[in-house]
């Protein structure tokens, strides 16, 4: 036991400072701390609160004077902070203060406890200061709870602390709670107000299987119910698939681990007890006479109660946006823009983080007009119109962009491009652009003049620059894999990331003109199959899609491969990806000769080559395989599993059904259009296949950025102006690039206030219903439909032709579950991209949410040659994992035969 013997004056009355919560002690709550006092307040008028002790602030004071640091203290400034708290957790707790301290855990029992921090002025209807003073999780042990103690003192001294006090310098003073742990079965937090809202009458609970550390954090997703306080109703529910849970791993640590298959689609809370939460809410809300925002767990279907705060949070503009529109525009124009998300730049998918959000808005502003003026643009317009973000999405201004482009004599007719973006939600029949056809006369043709200029040297030019950038994202690859960011002070870091931006619009202004080429070249084969050739012209064009079997995203599912192969030649390095947990493998390769040869030869070239890849490769919180290689693990366990079938084998079938098929519909054609339709295919599949080399280095140079934004991210939390590295997720990117190019201290340019409100505005967008691909004019997330309580049926978009019947496998978090899936499974998910397609290759058939006919889960379906269903919808609501269900690629329904 850590304790030390002291018989100072004074030692004796130290008992009296050890106060079991709910008591009538006499105690001033102020020497509770602010969580103290909360605790000490709901458990005296009898609301379920787990019992509790807390170690008053006049505790602490005796300690530091038992142990000779009062003096110091008071004399040590900012800059000395890290050496008091290494004082304070190295030295042993004087016998009178530690006797009273595990007096009261034994007469608690001595269960396994929570240790917080709970600091004088914390969760105060002014400011809450919820997370910056330490807690440590399931403690159980005298010697385990008197360092847990320690360590709670020590956190008042905190970098993170001292950057979110107004004042650093003062400290104030801290209790802490000891109090039993609770291994929630269920675990949240429920707001007696709406707090993005504002709305009244009603109360908003968000549930999570476990601990709820990991809701707070944003590591696990959550349930969301809406009670009508009024009523005591429940007026909304929204059940998502829960893949991880927070709970305890070891003594003293929670980690996330994963969520029995049955609890996944299930919700964590009954309705039942979604009501009995929101009484219990009401009954705290009357005793404080404010609203309230209150922590609970549910164990064996009885709730606690953690802890209750004033919810000092206010509704933010971002909440009553409607319209995408970042710059105000006349209300015609409002109310009649057309707004696409399909595909666009084929890495803008899926709901983005506020750092995502904002990296996006750079890109908008300072390689978006590049990309336009690659493809031969000669006025590109106003970059501040080109897009639009709407609850945490990236959406394409299509009626500016058709507008833009339209310049240009290959786009100058703007169905072309507005029926390629438009999705089945709108009805185009009656939609008219609201800028307008583009200015004719000398304007229109000097426009077609510099287009046509452009063109001609792009495709002159494309092979060549297409080797210069694939050579270049290498060599920038090896670079990074070089550099030590940590070594560098600020200025170099600066220096670093602006090498980097300058590469970043490089890339992605040499990569558009491929993509844009692409799909024009696609658009003038749809034209000339459905005039020469009818219903068979649908059929050659997929088909011609799929013939593209050199695709780097289909190439990463072949290199995986090969990785599982090798590793199945060594068994011993097969034994340690098989039995390992999944974050030690490396290491445990790395203790291997024979895994370290498999590391050197096998692995690091792979990474070289697909290491970049990630999902969602525009939103910069996400790891990319070379950061976090589970994923890569995973897929090598699944790959060397005796069922799995080789990729090259369902490529090479398909390929060849495709090409016989494709050389069979154009041999009826006359020579002549025989002649035209092949040379159009090859500029199409040269433009498709060069694309795929280039993105390469587009998401290599995203990568890039990301390194160094987690870098400043590293340091902040060395400051103390991030909790931890999961908070660089409410940064702005263009605070991290003012913080480089200055000398300005980093609490004056990240601020607490619009990080959390940043946060607060994210998880509002995770509680709204997906918008849709497509809309015009504004969007009401309150007019969104619902699917049908018992729908077994969705209609849908047919994106590759076939049937099959299997079980589904919602997969939502690729890094948990990849190695889930079984070969033959329908892959059922939201959406897909480029990290995906190493499953696609043992999928049975795939099924979206979201998508279009060339967005990513539709192409590689077709090149794998499996059917697939995409913008359902609802599949990932209306399917279970284990339900047997039918998938109709050509018709585009998606059925449930037999549930789970």
């Amino acid at each position: 036991m850590t304790v030390q013997n002291d018989s100072r004056a004074g030692a004796e009355s130290a008992g009296e400072h050890v106060v079991v919560l709910g008591r009538d002690t006499g105690v001033p709550p102020g020497h509770l701390g602010g969580k103290g006092a909360r605790l000490a307040e709901m458990t005296a008028a009898g609301l379920p609160v787990p019992p509790a002790f807390c170690l008053t602030t006049e505790l602490f004071r005796t300690f530091l004077e038992l142990s000779g640091l009062a003096g110091e203290l008071r004399t040590a400034g900012p800059g000395g902070f890290a050496a008091i708290r290494k004082e304070i957790t190295a030295r042993a707790v004087p016998e009178a203060v530690a006797r009273p301290v595990l007096d009261a855990y034994a007469a608690m029992g001595r269960p396994r406890v929570a240790v917080r921090s709970s600091a004088s002025k914390e969760d105060s209807a002014a400011r809450s200061f919820a997370g910056q003073h330490d807690t440590v999780l399931d403690v159980q042990g005298d010697e385990a709870l008197l360092e847990a103690v320690r360590e709670c003192w020590a956190s008042l001294w905190s970098d993170r602390a001292a950057a979110y006090r107004q004042d650093p310098a003062e400290v104030g003073s801290i209790a802490v709670v000891v109090q039993e742990m609770v291994h929630a079965d269920a675990a949240g937090v429920l707001f007696t107000v709406d707090p993005m809202t504002g709305r009244e009458h009603r109360m908003v609970v968000e549930s999570c299987w476990g601990l709820g550390e990991g809701l707070v954090s944003g590591k696990v997703t959550s349930d969301l119910f809406v009670v009508d306080d009024r009523t005591m109703e429940v007026v909304e529910s929204r059940v998502r698939h829960k893949v991880t849970r927070c709970a305890a791993v070891a003594p003293g640590r929670t980690g996330l681990v994963k969520v029995d298959p049955g609890q996944r689609n299930a919700p964590s809370l009954t309705g039942e007890q979604v009501v009995e939460l929101a009484r219990l809410a009401a009954r705290v809300r009357e005793a404080y006479g404010a609203e309230q925002d209150i922590e609970w767990v549910l164990r064996d279907g009885t709730f606690h109660l953690l802890q209750t705060r004033p919810v000092t949070t206010r509704p933010g503009s971002e909440t009553n946006r409607r319209s995408p529109y970042v710059v105000d525009v006349p209300d015609h124009v409002r109310h009649n823009t057309l707004w696409s998300r399909m595909d666009i730049g084929e890495i803008f998918v899926g709901r983005m983080s506020p750092l995502g959000l904002s990296f996006a808005r750079y890109y908008q502003t300072h390689v978006h007009g590049g990309c336009a003026e690659a493809i031969g643009v000669r006025d590109t317009g106003d970059m501040d119109l080109h897009m639009g973000y709407l609850q945490g999405h990236v959406y394409l201004n299509v009626s500016y962009t058709s507008h833009v482009l339209s310049q240009c004599p290959a786009t100058k007719d703007q169905s072309v491009f507005t029926e390629r973006f438009a999705s089945e939600e709108v009805d185009l029949a009656a939609y008219r652009n609201p800028f307008g056809d583009w200015a004719g006369g000398l304007t229109g043709l000097l426009s077609a003049t510099h287009w046509l200029r452009d063109t001609a040297v792009e495709l002159a030019s494309m092979k060549k620059r297409a080797r210069r950038m694939a050579a270049s994202r290498l060599r920038a690859y090896d670079h990074a894999r070089r550099t030590d960011l940590r070594a560098m002070d600020r200025p170099e870091l600066a220096a670093e990331l602006d090498r980097y931006l300058r590469y970043l619009r490089a890339m992605h202004v040499g990569y558009m003109p491929y993509y844009i080429n692409a799909f024009a070249f696609y658009g003038v084969l749809s034209e000339l199959c459905g005039t020469w050739l009818g219903d068979e012209g649908d059929n050659l064009q997929n088909h011609i899609k799929t013939d593209m079997s050199n695709l780097r995203t289909v190439e990463s599912a072949r290199d995986l491969w090969h990785l599982a192969r090798e590793a199945r030649r060594t068994p011993e390095v097969l034994r340690i990806i098989r039995e390992a947990p999944l974050d030690e493998i490396e290491g445990e390769l790395h203790k291997s000769p024979a895994g370290r040869a498999y590391l050197t030869h096998h692995l690091d070239p792979f990474m070289r080559i697909n290491g970049t890849r990630g999902r969602q490769e525009m939103e910069l919180t996400h790891p990319r395989w070379v950061d976090d290689p589970s994923y890569v693990f995973q897929m090598v366990r699944r790959y060397a599993a005796d069922d799995a079938v080789s990729p090259d084998s369902l490529l090479d079938r398909n390929r060849r059904l495709t090409t016989q098929e494709s050389e069979a519909v154009l041999a009826g054609l006359p020579a002549a259009r025989r002649r035209v339709l092949k040379t159009v295919i090859k500029l199409y599949s040269t433009c498709s296949e060069l694309r795929e080399i280039t993105r390469m280095a587009m998401i290599t140079s995203v990568w890039l950025v990301r390194n160094i934004v987690y870098e400043v991210g590293r340091r902040l939390v060395d400051e103390g102006i991030l909790r931890d590295l999961d908070e660089v997720a409410h940064l702005d990117f263009e605070d991290v690039r003012r913080y480089l190019a200055g000398d300005a201290r980093a609490t004056d340019v990240f601020s607490r206030t619009r990080l959390d409100e940043r946060r607060r505005t994210h998880e509002y967008h995770n509680r709204l219903p997906e918008p849709p691909l497509t809309f015009i004019g504004e969007y009401d997330p309150a007019t969104a439909l619902r699917p049908a309580a018992n729908s077994t049926r969705l209609q849908a978009l047919g994106a590759s032709p076939g049937q099959v019947v299997g079980r589904a496998r919602i997969i939502e978090d690729l890094a948990w579950q990849a190695d889930e899936f079984q070969a033959g499974e329908i892959l059922v998910a939201r959406y897909t991209d480029a990290s995906w397609t190493p499953l696609f290759a043992i999928a049975g058939g795939v099924v979206t949410d979201i998508g279009s006919m060339l967005s990513h889960s539709s192409i590689v379906s077709r090149e794998f040659g499996i059917p697939s269903v995409v913008n359902t919808k609802w599949a990932t609501q209306r399917i279970a994992t284990g339900d047997m269900i039918r998938v109709d690629g050509d018709a585009g329904v998606v059925e449930v035969v037999e549930g789970t």
